[in-house]
């Protein structure tokens, strides 16, 4: 029999996307009877013994070779790509490498999209942003270098159980805003606006990532009109038909907002399909917003921002702003989360903050 070795490293080229399930069943029986994978993989596959060799040494790109590169240590894994901490060995600088899966780089869309990315990265300076350094091939591998950002995304932090109260998440969420204001100021929708895709530095600064479906305000491709995160997708853009403006992320980023302060995403179905239907046809229900003590205008920003009515939503990202701003401010006065006086509750159920020394 071939070393037990063998048969996990075919499972591992099959999970890594280096062979299909129908590629890799034939070479099971010789398997069984002795033959050595890697002279399977070059008689039967014609695969060059210097490829077997690198994919050993990788583990079937787990951990990848580039020249000029030293790889530290994983940082983590989404469905397209895996993102390493890396040193560059001339200079020394310690930076991230996003390296493009091997199913992806064989999807035409895929790879157009992570290179996009890439070179939008490059051209784009936000101090909201990942910096982005370049996007390059390395014999099989593609990979783009970025600023490395440590922390946590939103999404990370959620899933954690931390409950965000209204003045943090607005703060949060006015800095994403920020951050598409000066996109939009590039004629760029984000189209992908979601915890996940927001991260929350060591420093305290917030990054919104992934730019893959960054695309330009007014392309009106109708069969690329629908593209994002589900539940996090503009009801207009799900019927189809409509092209994405930052009026689409400004929904996206009023369902992050709720789920910011909630704990849980607004429509949650049984599916994609039935998150769809919710989103288009359901009214925006939130007992949570009126039970907790958040202020009554954090459901007003949060129902204006998901309007079903694209044309009823903020239409500017400077009218936006100026309302999360206007009620930021209001908290430097007002205290809406100390229990209410029992002698000097005000109509509202707000108590002014009383001066310092009294």
């Amino acid at each position: 029999m071939s070393p037990p070795n063998d048969a996990r490293f075919l499972a591992l080229l099959v999970h890594r996307g280096y062979l299909s399930r129908e590629t890799a069943e034939p070479l099971l029986a010789p398997l069984k009877q002795g033959e050595p994978l890697d002279d399977l993989l070059e008689a039967r596959l014609g695969w060059a013994a210097e490829r077997v060799l690198m994919l050993r040494r990788t583990r079937a790109g787990e951990q990848p070779e580039v020249p000029g590169i030293e790889v530290l240590g994983l940082l983590g894994s989404g469905g397209t790509a895996d993102v390493f901490r890396v040193q560059e060995r001339k200079g020394g600088r310690v930076i991230a490498m996003k390296v493009l899966n091997r199913r992806c780089t064989e999807d035409k869309t895929q790879l157009d999209s992570f290179i996009r990315e890439a070179r939008l990265l490059e051209k784009l300076d936000h101090p909201g942003l990942v910096r982005g350094y370049g996007v390059n091939r390395s014999g099989e591998t593609y990979l783009c270098r970025q600023e490395l950002v440590e922390g946590k995304t939103l999404l990370e932090i959620l899933d954690e159980g931390t409950a965000f109260s209204e003045p943090p998440a607005l703060k949060i969420i006015l800095s994403v805003a920020e951050v598409l204001e000066y996109m939009a100021s590039k004629d760029l929708v984000h189209r992908d606006v979601k915890p996940g895709n927001i991260m929350l530095a060591a420093g305290g600064e917030v990054k919104l990532i992934d730019l893959g479906f960054c695309t330009r305000s007014d392309d009106r491709n109708p069969e690329d009109s629908a593209v994002g995160t589900v539940a996090y997708l503009d009801p207009n853009q799900a019927e189809g038909g409509a092209g994405a403006d930052i009026r689409s992320d400004i929904y996206s980023l009023g369902v992050t907002l709720f789920q910011l302060v909630v704990g849980r995403l607004p429509f949650e179905g049984d599916g994609d399909e039935d998150t769809l239907r919710m989103a288009v046809m359901d009214n925006l229900k939130s007992p949570e917003l009126k039970s907790k003590a958040f202020s009554p205008h954090l459901h007003f920003i949060i129902e204006k921002m998901m309007a079903k009515d694209a044309d009823v939503r903020f239409q500017s990202w400077d009218e936006f702003l100026s309302e999360v701003r206007g009620q930021l401010k209001g908290f430097q006065d007002l205290d809406f989360t100390a229990p209410e006086p029992s002698k000097s509750k005000t109509r509202s159920g707000i108590r002014r903050r009383r001066p310092p020394g009294r």
